[in-house]
């Protein structure tokens, strides 16, 4: 508590009061109150500095997303450039070239006369082995396709062989080419087991006749990771393990990529030329013409693939890798 004392002043002669200290304790009322009052503006004081804090924090984190999200920007601008000045100078002839020189070759395939393509069902050799087809046309090479079963999955084998005939004719491929097999052992169903002799019995029967220089089909991923379409991989390298391919004949496989890159059209192109040795790259008109062949798949044509046609990129860039004996020997162990 506090006591007041009085003086006078002699100059004035007036009366000061001045505040003396109390030598008597507070009571425990005050005393609490005032340690309450003083525990609250700690408090408060504590508060604001973590609110400060986060606040701090927050706007830092908010100004590296900023620029991060800039920075990625900047990149994937600079790349998408890149992309298409490499598809323009494939398709640009150099200037002032007598032969007519490309920049930049659009495929890389071994020279052959007679291509042996092997798929799953009808619509495989269109939605995946599009390009290759195209190229392998362009070259004069006589493409023969087998198609292991009907695609009648969904009762409509009838519809879907026509479907195929009608999309191989527009690929330039010709009727008495195409080999159709409907056979009950092999169905189209992911559930199904193809069994790896019998598939091999047909792609052998198939390359003694036809006398092919390059067998064409799908890697171990198949693409997609259809059982049937990994069942037709294993058959083929069962034939190069047991050495019964003809040594005339080349095998390419094609090559199953990353879900990122399948869905990148021509923006996957850098990474193509970088990482693979046979290619097919084809230009935007020749595009067109693979996307209104898929079309003519009109059973299949549900949204997805519509989606698929527009986007992928095996509507307009196919890799290939050629295997032969040690490779299937490694991937076989691998798995």
């Amino acid at each position: 508590m506090i006591h007041a004392s009085s003086n006078v002043d002699p100059h004035t002669s007036e009366t000061i009061i001045r505040p003396v200290p109390s030598l008597v304790p507070p009571s425990p009322i005050t005393w609490w109150f005032q340690r309450e009052k003083t525990d609250q503006h700690r408090e408060q004081q504590e508060q604001l500095g973590y609110t400060g804090c986060l606040e701090a924090i927050y706007n830092t984190a908010l100004l590296y997303l900023h620029e991060t999200l800039d920075h990625i920007a900047l990149v994937l601008l600079a790349y998408s450039i890149l992309c298409v000045v490499l598809y323009r100078m494939l398709f640009h002839r150099a200037a002032g070239s007598r032969y007519g020189r490309w920049l930049v070759r659009r495929s890389h395939l071994p020279p052959c006369n007679r291509a042996l393509l092997v798929t799953a069902h009808p619509d495989d050799e269109v939605m995946f082995f599009g390009p290759t087809i195209l190229e392998l046309r362009r070259r004069q090479c006589r493409v023969f396709i087998l198609c292991l079963s009907e695609g009648n999955h969904d009762r409509k084998g009838a519809v879907r062989r026509q479907e195929l005939w009608d999309a191989c004719e527009s690929l330039g491929v010709r009727p008495e080419d195409i080999t159709l097999v409907n056979a009950t052992h092999l169905q189209d169903d992911p559930t199904a087991e193809w069994k790896t002799v019998t598939v091999a019995n047909q792609l052998l029967r198939q390359l003694e006749s036809l006398d092919a220089e390059l067998l064409i089909t799908f890697d171990k991923d198949g693409i997609s990771g259809h059982p049937n379409h990994c069942a037709i991989y294993y058959a083929t390298a069962s034939l190069c393990l047991s050495g019964m391919i003809p040594s005339n004949c080349k095998v390419l496989t094609l090559e199953t990529v990353n879900l990122c890159r399948k869905y990148l059209s021509i923006f996957d192109l850098p990474v193509t030329l970088l990482l693979s040795t046979n290619w097919v790259i084809l230009s935007w008109r020749a595009r067109r013409a693979i996307q209104n062949a898929m079309r003519l798949h009109n059973s299949q044509m549900v949204w997805f693939r519509k989606l698929y046609i527009v986007f992928s990129r095996y509507m307009v860039i196919n890799t290939l890798r050629e295997i032969n004996k040690s490779d299937v020997e490694f991937e076989i162990l691998d798995t």
